[in-house]
């Protein structure tokens, strides 16, 4: 992997709620009553982690007259060769929830009790009361890049039949040497308005130029050959167990670009995991932890992990994410939502199932 260039970007983390872009997610408002036995069901989530992969594939393609760059161009920068490479120019990440089947809960409503509970087209607990939006994830960004203009070959729509009569590959370069020199008096005597035949307006001289242009990056693309650029974003998402890990996410390969993670043609593009704390019980006044109360309203307390991205020993990109998988269950007591006389709301995070906020209900 020696030509694999690999740029750090170090971006900083979305913090916000996301899912996968393409599966935008609706919400539902389920409400408590007889038919249902008075009680809702929901899960909490599970972290993962959206990456976005930005590589840029560049192919040289050698000029077939390369040798004599240096003679008619001055130029030792001629490719000698095809050649191609691929280099990560950027990545993005974004962490979001999807529900864990394993961490499903019923809120328990007592009868006749104005209460709500917002959801996730999976089922993922989203709000209490209050309305809560779709999670969602900024869709990858289109870095795609032009063609090239010209083709290494492009330069015999403008030779003549002595250069196609002439067996040596000297004297050819020689003659297109002497026809790019013709194609760069001509645009300069074209932009000074010293040419024999001047243009009758401004659009024929716009098109007489650009031909010349054209003329120009063919003939000498004859010599120096030519390089077309191509960016590729690709997603992949990761879920952390809970734990210190590394697992390798894909593998970047210089001829075929992201391939597999058991494709060892590519170097591994690793993601580590390192513990940073684990989810605590909240304690009272004594330090001592609080009790869950009666048919609690289960959520999460997350704890958080350190996150990077890596390959052959450079970071591409890091960060401190908060996780549900590293953090503890707690609960609210259900009849903050069904008080006659005041109501609260409750809104969590779609990311950790954590609460980020609780209060009174505007009636």
């Amino acid at each position: 992997m020696k030509n694999l260039k690999i740029y750090a970007a170090s971006l900083a983390i979305c913090a916000t709620s996301a899912v996968l872009p393409a599966l935008a997610q609706q919400t539902r408002v389920l409400t408590a009553d007889k038919h249902n036995e008075y009680g809702v069901v929901y899960n909490l989530p599970v972290t993962a982690i959206e990456f976005q992969i930005t590589a840029r594939r560049t192919s040289t393609i050698a000029g077939p007259y390369y040798q004599y760059a240096k003679k008619f161009l001055g130029t030792t920068k001629a490719p000698s060769q095809d050649s191609e490479k691929w280099e990560i120019v950027s990545v993005k990440a974004y962490p979001y929830g999807v529900a864990d089947t394993e961490s499903r809960y019923l809120m328990q409503v007592k009868p006749g009790a104005v209460t709500s509970i917002t959801v996730a087209e999976d089922g993922m607990l989203l709000a209490i009361n209050s309305d809560a939006e779709a999670p969602s994830v900024p869709a990858a960004a289109d870095d795609s890049e032009p063609a090239i203009e010209v083709h290494p070959r492009d330069y015999l729509q403008y030779v003549n039949e002595d250069f196609l009569a002439s067996q040596s590959t000297a004297k050819q370069a020689q003659m297109l040497s002497e026809s790019l020199m013709e194609v760069r008096d001509a645009k300069l005597s074209l932009t000074r308005g010293t040419a024999d035949s001047m243009p009758t307006d401004g659009r024929q001289l716009e098109l007489m130029l650009a031909s010349l242009a054209h003329q120009e990056k063919a003939l000498t693309a004859a010599f120096t050959g030519t390089t077309e650029t191509q960016t590729v974003t690709r997603t992949f998402s990761f879920t952390p167990k809970g734990e210190n890990e590394r697992v390798t996410l894909f593998r970047m390969s210089d001829f075929a670009g992201f391939v597999e993670a058991d494709d060892l043609a590519g170097a591994p593009v690793n993601v580590t995991v390192k513990v940073l704390s684990k989810g605590e019980l909240p304690v009272d006044s004594k330090g001592e932890e609080k009790k869950l109360p009666k048919d609690a309203v289960i959520y999460n307390i997350p704890g958080a992990a350190h996150i990077a991205l890596q390959c052959e020993g450079k970071t591409l990109w890091s960060g401190d994410v908060e996780l549900a998988q590293l953090g503890v269950q707690f609960g609210l007591n259900p009849s903050l939502f069904s008080d006659k006389k005041q109501r609260s709301k409750a809104i969590f995070s779609p990311v950790t199932g954590g609460l980020v906020e609780i209060s009174e209900v505007d009636d």
